[in-house]
């Protein structure tokens, strides 16, 4: 039976992220994976997602051009062409990901695994030990159990981005990022879309500023959301609720995910409700079996699986380092425009916390590009510590990681201050957000 340092159960971006920097560290690595490389973000999520808004914001863009006054007569949209761009996308970043496993000299196996409590793993005919096992098995989409579901037909995420025609009506469930993320990439294509959201709020667990400036533009885009209300009863493709009937084309379940726990129930780990309990280096019940991303608590996001991943490649290591801060985490949502935040919201802050809150339209570079939607703000001590940050507007992803990096390396607001942002852009705003902080910013 062959032996190794580490065996890895999924190679999304948590599994893969780990065998490689594990191997590249010295380690004999074993991966398996059930289906495709890149888990449920490369080809159910996040990337073929961000394709699609890609897409729209296309489209927006020569809308936008139009009013300006460079006219195009007509937009035709040949959505099968856009998929399959999609699919080519996703197509190469999955080779590259087989590529780097190979290239790093990782054994891969394909197929289902089980888990011993002795970390011996079989993949059906295969049987192989390791010292450390690390658990990266992901989530599922989660659709509740409403009455009369049953005779209604629905997407989730797991089967949406196979669309092959353009939907002329689409009812999304949900009020999280994903559900209002397939709101903005659908509506501008000419998709009639309806959100259904049965609590008083959108994007609830975002910057709570934010959510005004995504509606007013869900509502520019012609998407009719609707809230705070209570769901009663599916009936083939009408829905019953508390404040009346809504027909629908198509229908997507955008309603949370829950975690593959097949291994760790099989393992009788300690669980905390759906999760896996872990210390902090995440290590389960058991000893030397790790769990990691959706799996476990905190944000479930692909970059934070991906730090989770090397994190314990790095205890394994023996290297000791503090654990994952949850505070220089960024949180992004690809609406347009973006919403980007990492540490505490305003409402999380200390009572002594100084906000500041600059608006783009004072920002040239934002006005120029016709991108005034949005803000900058520092939630920060009163010696100008970074509590935290949001970013709003066009590039807001991109930008974060100024202010995080500076957060990140023990600096302060003082240090954005101080710093000297070329001009026009719009991450000058970044400088004046931080002399805010002190009464001093220039454009304010």
């Amino acid at each position: 039976m062959e032996n190794f340092d580490v065996a890895i159960i999924g190679a999304g971006p948590g599994g893969y992220v780990a065998a490689i920097h594990a191997a590249k560290s010295g380690l004999k690595v074993a991966l398996v994976e059930r289906d495709k490389v890149g888990g449920a973000c490369y080809n159910t999520g996040c990337i073929p997602s961000k394709i699609m808004l890609e897409h729209s914001k296309l489209v927006q863009e020569i809308r936008r051009g139009t009013n300006w006054g460079v006219t195009v007569p007509t937009i035709d949209i040949d959505f099968s062409k856009l998929m399959r761009r999609k699919d080519a996308v996703v197509e190469e970043l999955l080779n590259n990901i087989e590529s780097f496993i190979e290239s790093a000299q990782i054994t891969f196996y394909r197929g289902e695994a089980s888990v011993s409590a002795e970390k011996k793993v079989t993949v059906g005919d295969e049987h192989f030990e390791a010292k450390h096992v690390i658990l990266a098995t992901g989530s599922h989409p989660f659709v509740p159990p409403f009455k009369g579901l049953e005779t209604s037909t629905y997407y989730t995420t797991d089967t949406f981005f196979d669309l092959k025609e353009l939907p002329k009506q689409l009812t999304i469930i949900g009020g999280g990022v994903i559900a209002i993320e397939m709101a903005f990439a659908l509506a501008p294509m000419g998709t009639e879309v309806t959100v259904l959201n049965y609590s008083k709020d959108i994007l609830q667990t975002e910057e709570p500023d934010a959510r005004p400036i995504i509606k007013e533009r869900m509502k520019q885009l012609g998407i009719n959301l609707v809230t705070n209300f209570a769901f009663e009863e599916f009936k083939g493709n009408v829905i019953q609720t508390s404040i009346g009937n809504f027909e629908f084309e198509n229908l997507l379940f955008a309603t949370g995910r829950r975690p593959n726990s097949e291994i760790a129930e099989a393992l009788d780990l300690k669980m905390d409700g759906r999760l896996i309990r872990t210390t902090t280096d995440y290590e389960t019940s058991i000893p030397g079996i790790y769990a990691i991303g959706d799996l476990v608590g905190g944000f479930q996001l692909a970059h934070t699986a991906s730090a989770e991943g090397m994190h314990v490649i790095d205890t394994i290591l023996g290297k000791n380092l503090p654990s994952l801060n949850q505070q220089q985490i960024p949180r992004c949502v690809y609406t347009h425009p973006e919403i980007a935040t990492f540490g505490m919201l305003e409402h999380e802050a200390p009572a002594d916390a100084i906000v500041t809150k600059m608006n783009l339209p004072t920002n040239p570079k934002a006005l120029l590009e016709g991108n005034t939607q949005g803000f900058m703000k520092f939630v920060a001590s009163p010696e100008g510590d970074i509590y935290g940050a949001c970013v709003v507007g066009d590039g807001a992803t991109e930008m974060i990681n100024a202010m995080l990096a500076v957060k990140v390396m023990g600096g302060s607001v003082k240090d954005l201050a101080r710093m000297v942002f070329p001009h026009p852009t719009v991450s000058e705003h970044i400088g004046d957000a931080a002399r805010a902080v002190f009464g001093k910013a220039i454009h304010q």
